[in-house]
This record gives C-alpha cells, sequence and structure tokens, in this order.
C-alpha cells in the first residue's frame, strides 16, 4: 500500500485541509504554490516589519512581510520571486532594488506541510502606503537594525506577539547587509 492510498481527508474549507495518515495529522494549504517572506532592509540598514492582527491567536502579531504564491485567480503558477516583490509592495509599500533568494524551510514540519522561502531584500524603498489587501490592515514599522533587539522587546513587553522568524532575519541581515555593496 503507497502512502497516498494511507491518506484520508479529514476536513477541507475553502484554503485548508486537514489530514491524516499513519498516526499523523496536518494542515495543508489548497490556494497556492508557495510562501514567500522578505527579509526587507532599506540602504539605511533598517529591517522592514509588519504588524498586524491573527485571529488564530487572537492577537496583534510584528512578523515580517510574507504571503502567498498563486493564490491570485489567474496567477496559479505565479514564480516565487515575483510574488515575493508583490507581497512586499502590498503589505508594506516598500520595493526593492535587489531580490536575492536565501533559502527555504518547513514552518512547523508537525503541523503543516507548508514550506516557507525566505528572499533578501535589499536597497528598500517606500513608494506607496502598503497596509495589506483588502481583508488586511497592517501597520508598518521601519527599525535600525542596530536598535531592533530593544525595540523588539518593547513591542513584546506591550502585549505585542513576535514572529520568531524576525530572528531568523535579523541573522540573514547580519551576514548579508554588511556585503551589500
Amino acid at each position: 500500500m503507497n502512502q497516498e492510498s494511507r491518506r484520508q481527508v479529514l476536513a477541507e474549507g475553502r484554503f485548508v485541509r486537514l489530514v491524516r495518515r499513519d498516526g499523523w495529522e496536518w494542515a495543508e494549504r489548497t490556494n497556492n504554490s508557495g510562501v514567500v517572506v522578505i527579509v526587507a532592509i532599506t540602504d539605511e540598514a533598517e529591517i522592514v516589519l509588519a504588524e498586524q492582527y491573527r485571529p488564530p491567536v487572537d492577537a496583534r502579531v510584528l512578523d515580517l512581510p510574507m504571503g502567498l504564491s498563486g493564490d491570485l485567480d489567474g496567477a496559479e503558477g505565479e514564480d516565487l520571486h515575483e510574488a515575493a516583490r508583490r507581497e512586499l509592495l502590498e503589505e508594506t509599500g516598500y520595493e526593492a532594488a535587489r531580490l536575492e533568494l536565501l533559502g527555504e524551510g518547513p514552518t512547523s514540519a508537525g503541523l503543516t506541510n507548508e514550506v516557507l522561502t525566505f528572499f533578501l531584500a535589499r536597497g528598500c524603498r517606500r513608494v506607496a502606503d502598503g497596509g495589506g489587501d483588502e481583508t488586511e490592515d497592517i501597520e508598518v514599522h521601519v527599525v535600525p537594525l542596530d536598535r531592533a533587539d530593544a525595540w523588539l522587546e518593547r513591542k513584546r513587553a506591550g502585549g505585542v506577539l513576535l514572529d520568531p522568524k524576525i530572528y531568523a532575519a535579523m541573522y540573514f541581515a547580519g551576514r548579508h547587509v554588511s556585503s551589500a555593496e
């Protein structure tokens, strides 16, 4: 018996399906071809972050600009680089002079099959308002990298949840920003 024949769909909604196989249960997205995460850095060595209310955790969450690839009607085969550019502009109002693939990895390998693709966006500059699409209410923060730790701690102390991917982004920024030019 192959793995697919042991797979059982437990529930399926508009965007997510719950699956079981061999004692494991996990969630799968049904409306995209990938997830992009953008480590956006300005020429002034600032990181661009996004804050918004997230219903699953019933709290405001500070995270990186990120989003789905291939989730828009007519763009099912959207290139990940293009999705990263689109999401950065849509969520933050920033454009990147250069966009580089950093790597990929699972979000939570015991809970979902979702894989994140990280991009480093260098030379970011604000060209629009941002704030997300009609379903989002994103507050954009631009934080100097050399003061980010203390700034993040103040946000956490104020009740905002911090997505741990921010710390991965700061690592990537520290490794790559000094070699930007």
